[in-house]
């Protein structure tokens, strides 16, 4: 494919991109979960400038910030807000479409420095040009953006992945160039990650570090600009990051960037109980030291009831600052979990790969095609090394905790595009030898073949969820009949706005919580049921339900929520008995201190003989 023709073809596929990938926004499902509405909440602090609450060692405020723009921007309500998040999770998609640009742009500028021109590499050349590459990152952000990062998802990672790969960017330009720019950019690029999400923070200064390394060792550059380049980026790094860094050691009273790593890895490594954990409950610290400053109070043993009122922060209060209540909880070294952990993370890792197999398909095919890597004589053409190495390296440490599919998307990226970067078709044989120029014209158009067919996939993605959504009678994608008609119910009940309730169930309280902050409420207690299936048996097999009611009133909850299979709740049983749907969804109330409404009187019709006739 000629380059005239490719730069056409990438000018097209950007211009289809803007209303393709809007119809993908626009018709993306509801997706809210407990980590959004943190991010929620705290966005509601800012506006509100409650900057105490704002300060958070597990959920990072920049893209709170960019939440609460979105809600001046467009002025909105509770019920419309989501609307706004989408709009803003489109803007950050286009950005890291951008980024991607950039970083790719980057990678072929240090490769072009690099690399020796076929005539002096026996006519081996780069099988995959410079648009050649733009269209391969492109469609790879465009596939993230149909599964792991999809623009429903009121999350960071998306943001955090765009800041990154402009830093990234900015390393492989410092690298490129002489110029000394593009180290305090990559340090401003870094501070910002950080402010998205404290794991940047250690990625900032292992990059900081391999930019250093890699320009005195491999560059053979001044000492004096290899020094002046590294400390650039670092001051610029800690003018951003340092402010919060400072506020964050301030309220925890030691150094402290963040803790959600620490956490993580008290749950998913050493088995510390993720919920409700108490002082007493010795047998759930897993291989942990615990000496928590701050438990939640626990009002009954059997079932658990606990109160949330010492945090004054947050429509669920548990889940607003996780650290909170689990400060003070440091994991011991335990070899059995390790490997139980490492099998773990094994298997997610493969998972994921198994998910995204278009590039590893393509690679495949190009190397049987004739393509090979250009690894040897690395020290001097190891234009691929940093970001393959730093890709290895957040997968590593994201390895030592927890991988999530949204996790690793960015470290797939810096370990797929360098790969095919390297490939490089096999020096002619003969003077008429066609073998190389028709290797890159195939491989070029397969590219372009894989990037239209993910832009064809995301086309077809919005128009299916678009008819299911015309089919269900839906005013807008991120509409949920059930979670809005449930806030709706609960404010129909004489729940006002600001009132304290009471929430049951995993499913009611952390999984699906954003009827709660429809409804603007605060959950202050909770009766804890992990086996949500099973919910309404084990509320049935309590021998204190009375008990339970009391404490409950006693803490001032208006109602108790949970959700429950409506097959179940027939009111023939003691246990169903006075609890109120919410609407049409499984979510359902128990008054507590409000009164009971009446119970309705059945309906008749005008033939029914049992009853009084209509008039």
């Amino acid at each position: 494919m000629r380059s005239q023709t490719l730069r056409r073809a990438l000018a097209v596929y950007l211009a289809l991109l803007l209303p393709i990938t809007w119809l993908a926004t626009k018709f993306d499902p509801y997706q809210v979960d407990g980590d959004a509405m943190a991010y929620m909440d705290i966005a509601d602090l800012m506006r509100s400038q409650h900057w105490a609450g704002v300060v958070n060692a597990y959920w990072h405020p920049l893209y709170p910030a960019c939440l609460a723009l979105a809600q001046s921007v467009f002025h909105v309500a509770r019920m419309n807000e989501l609307h706004a998040y989408y709009v803003l999770n489109f803007v950050i998609f286009l950005a890291s479409v951008a980024a991607m640009l950039a970083f790719v742009s980057a990678l072929d500028k240090l490769r072009t420095r690099m690399s020796p021109s076929p005539d002096q590499n026996d006519g081996a050349a780069p099988v995959l040009g410079l648009n050649a590459l733009r269209l391969l990152g492109v469609a790879l952000v465009v596939i993230a953006s149909q599964r792991e990062l999809s623009m429903g998802k009121i999350r960071p990672d998306l943001l955090l992945q765009t800041l990154m790969l402009a830093a990234f960017a900015m390393l492989l330009q410092s690298f490129a160039t002489e110029s000394l720019l593009f180290a305090p950019l990559m340090g401003l690029f870094f501070g910002l990650a950080y402010l998205t999400k404290s794991f940047a923070f250690v990625v900032a200064l292992l990059t900081i570090a391999l930019m250093v390394l890699f320009q005195a060792w491999l560059q053979r550059r001044k000492p004096v600009r290899v020094l002046a380049a590294g400390a650039l980026a670092l001051v610029v790094f800690a003018a951003v990051a340092g402010p919060y860094v400072a506020a964050l050691s301030r309220q925890k009273h030691h150094f402290d960037f963040g803790d959600s790593g620490a956490l993580n890895y008290a749950w998913y490594v050493s088995g510390t109980v993720k919920m409700h954990l108490e002082p007493w409950m010795t047998g759930s610290f897993g291989s942990a030291n615990v000496h928590l400053l701050h438990p939640e109070q626990q009002l009954l043993a059997h079932p658990g009831i606990y109160s949330y009122r010492a945090e004054p922060w947050g429509t669920y209060p548990a889940w607003f600052d996780p650290t909170y209540f689990h400060e003070r909880i440091v994991p011991i070294f335990n070899a059995k979990r390790l490997i139980h952990r490492d099998i773990r993370n094994l298997i997610l890792s493969l998972r994921y790969v198994l998910n995204h197999p278009e590039a590893l398909i393509l690679l495949a095919l190009l190397l049987v095609s004739g393509a090979r890597f250009s690894f040897s004589d690395w020290r001097h053409k190891a234009y691929w090394l940093p970001p393959l190495a730093l890709g290895l390296a957040i997968w590593f440490i994201y390895g030592l905790v927890n991988i999530e599919e949204r996790y690793v998307t960015l470290a797939y990226l810096l370990i797929m595009l360098p790969l095919f970067a390297a490939l490089q078709s096999p020096p002619p044989s003969t003077a008429s030898d066609t073998a190389t120029p028709w290797l890159r014209r195939s491989a070029t158009a397969m590219v372009a073949l894989l990037a239209f067919l993910a832009l064809g996939e995301s086309l077809r993605i919005a128009l299916e969820e678009r008819r299911s959504q015309s089919s269900a009678g839906l005013p807008a994608a991120w509409y949920s009949p059930q979670i809005f008609g449930a806030a709706k119910a609960l404010n129909a009940l004489g729940v006002a706005s600001g009132d304290e309730i009471a929430c049951m169930g995993t499913i009611a309280c952390l999984n699906d919580p954003y009827w709660m902050r429809l409804a603007n409420v605060r959950v202050l207690t909770e009766v804890y049921n992990p086996d949500a299936r099973h919910l309404l048996a084990e509320y049935e097999g309590l021998p204190n339900r009375q008990q339970v009611d009391n404490v409950l009133k006693a803490q001032g909850a208006k109602v108790l929520v949970a959700a429950f299979d409506p097959g179940e709740m027939t009111g023939r049983t003691p246990a169903s008995q006075g609890w109120i749907r919410l609407g049409e969804s499984n979510l359902y109330a128990l008054p507590l201190n409000i009164p009971e409404p009446p119970p309705a009187t059945p309906a008749t019709l005008p033939w029914d003989t049992t009853g009084d006739a209509a008039p």
